[in-house]
């Protein structure tokens, strides 16, 4: 299962000036952990940001939906409230839920919000949208849920043959050391 996390990415930017300014900016992330999003940040922003950056925080960010659009730039963070009732106490119960969505204006924001949740079977209301500062977004990509390095058994060479027909399992660098020791059981399994 995937969450998004707001990752928070310090480096050195080229103004339009042509100034260089340190600056901290957040990037939304589709992850399943934090060691995820963090190794998925390094791979979507090595490409893009030249110099060094690091990251200085990552938080979980609980959204139930994100709406593009192609046309404008600015997100926006929207909060909705609706209730529902409880299935077994059969009680009003209060559901908040923040929403991003691009827009022009507070005013778009509010209209695209209203347009995508018009489908709702309850009432709801929207008390606060506000500008995000989200610079950009990086979805859930499937050919990004994949270790890096890791083949299947298969693809791997399984064992290498010994002359005796047994098979040694060696971990990764350690197939010097491994070569050696059983050269020397070898010697000694002759003398016997």
């Amino acid at each position: 299962m995937n969450y998004w996390f707001t990752v928070k990415v310090k480096y050195t930017k080229q103004l339009d000036n042509g100034a260089l300014k340190r600056v901290s900016e957040p990037y939304l992330v589709a992850a399943m952990t934090f060691t995820d999003a963090e190794a998925r940040i390094y791979e979507e922003l090595g490409q893009v940001i030249r110099g060094e950056f690091n990251v200085v925080g990552i938080t979980r960010t609980e959204l139930h939906d994100i709406f593009i659009y192609d046309d404008a730039d600015v997100w926006y963070k929207v909060k909705v409230k609706y209730e529902t009732a409880d299935a077994d106490s059969e009680k009003a119960k209060k559901v908040t839920q923040n929403f991003l969505v691009t827009a022009n204006s507070v005013k778009e924001a509010y209209e695209r919000i209203k347009e995508c949740l018009s489908t709702l079977l309850v009432d709801f209301e929207i008390p606060s949208i506000v500008v995000s500062p989200i610079v950009e977004i990086f979805p859930f990509a499937e050919n990004l849920d994949k270790e890096i390095d890791r083949r299947p058994m298969n693809e791997v060479e399984s064992s290498e043959e010994q002359p005796n027909g047994g098979a040694v399992f060696s971990a990764s660098g350690s197939d010097e050391d491994d070569s050696e020791e059983s050269e020397i059981e070898d010697v000694t399994s002759k003398d016997e």
